[in-house]
């Protein structure tokens, strides 16, 4: 019985560890259709922009100026990873721009903009 619990242990221990996390945004976003969209693995640096302007990282709600900063800390943690950016369909393009450009004031220049495929 013994043997049994510790082999139980070691497989639940294996399948903890190699789980891959799925990363979200915190909120449901309502993405627009593109017929150019291309599927991409995953981001690592997900920021969501709502209808009204609310701007979410990491299942929290931060302010403009202090994108730059979390995309500087999350970009230190993995820097090979890319910013996957969830615009909502009715929010303003002024305030997609602008998260951009503290995107790339952060040094990350592989930006992308999240959209359904429209097949």
């Amino acid at each position: 019985m013994t043997p049994m619990l510790d082999i139980v242990f070691i497989m639940l221990i294996f399948f903890i560890v190699t789980t891959s996390f799925v990363k979200e945004t915190g909120i449901d976003v309502s993405r627009p259709n593109a017929n150019t969209a291309e599927k991409k693995e995953r981001g690592n640096i997900l920021i969501a922009i709502r209808p009204n302007g609310d701007i979410w990282m990491d299942k929290r709600k931060v302010e403009l100026a202090a994108v730059r900063a979390n995309t500087e800390r999350l970009h230190a943690e993995n820097p090979e990873g890319s910013v996957v950016i969830i615009a909502d369909q009715e929010s303003q393009t002024g305030v997609l721009v602008q998260v951009m450009d503290q995107v790339r004031s952060a040094g990350v220049y592989n930006v992308s903009i999240a959209a359904k495929s429209g097949e």
